[in-house]
């Protein structure tokens, strides 16, 4: 019987992490644990409450008591993918918007956010058999995951699937916005002090910059089943 094991797969903002990770617990039969979105789901639990995300302290007590009071869960949604419910509301799809992203960028470089998120992270993926994306899952979350990936693509490519999807949402922006808040984004996220986006230095690097999504998925589930194997 093969074991199952946790994997990583962390990258920039854009990359298709979300995608992919979706698509390959499908293909595994494994739980998706979406660590991006429980960052979202504390910003946007700081906006609802009128608390400034770069406001340390008071985010630390939000954060703290949101896992402590279980106001932010984690319910298994259908197939392999997971909801998020705040306050007993679900908001999978509230956290989505870009102003939270924003604002998930900015609390996730609170060290007492990270601290207060990192052990019900760690809970969900104990046993096995799930699949984490994020920023710091192969460098902090699960330093000793059994599969890393490392997943990136070009800046402009990156920048053109966000406008894409932007406008499929009905949300108007231009393409040179978009670029521009990428660019923030990577910007933001590889130079804060807390919990860098870095490659693990046991990652595969896997660029889905000219790839089908098909393509990637197939390469990390061969390298996943091999691991199985140990």
């Amino acid at each position: 019987m093969r074991r199952k094991v946790r994997v990583a797969i962390d990258g920039p903002a854009g990359a298709g992490k979300s995608t992919v990770a979706r698509k390959l617990s499908e293909r595994l039969g494994y739980l998706l644990l979406d660590t991006g979105a429980l960052y979202r789901t504390v910003a946007l639990a700081a906006q609802r409450g009128s608390i400034e995300w770069d406001d340390a302290e008071r985010m630390k007590a939000l954060a703290e008591d949101l896992v402590a009071r279980r106001r932010l869960v984690i319910e298994r949604g259908e197939g392999v993918g997971m909801r998020i419910h705040l306050d007993g509301d679900d908001v999978s799809m509230s956290i989505r918007s870009p102003e939270v992203s924003i604002g998930a960028s900015r609390v996730s470089r609170i060290p007492a956010v990270r601290a207060a998120l990192l052990d019900m992270q760690r809970r969900e993926g104990l046993e096995g058999g799930v699949v984490l994306e994020g920023r710091d899952i192969g460098t902090v979350v699960f330093p000793d995951a059994e599969a890393k990936f490392f997943l990136t693509a070009s800046t402009e490519i990156r920048a053109r699937r966000r406008f894409d999807e932007l406008a499929a949402q009905g949300t108007a922006a231009s393409y040179e916005t978009t670029l521009a808040e990428v660019e923030s984004r990577d910007k933001a996220d590889t130079e804060r002090a807390v919990a860098p986006l870095k490659q693990a230095e046991d990652a595969i690097v896997v660029d889905s910059s000219n790839r089908e999504v098909n393509d990637v998925v197939e390469e990390m589930a061969r390298v996943v089943e091999e691991r199985e194997r140990g």
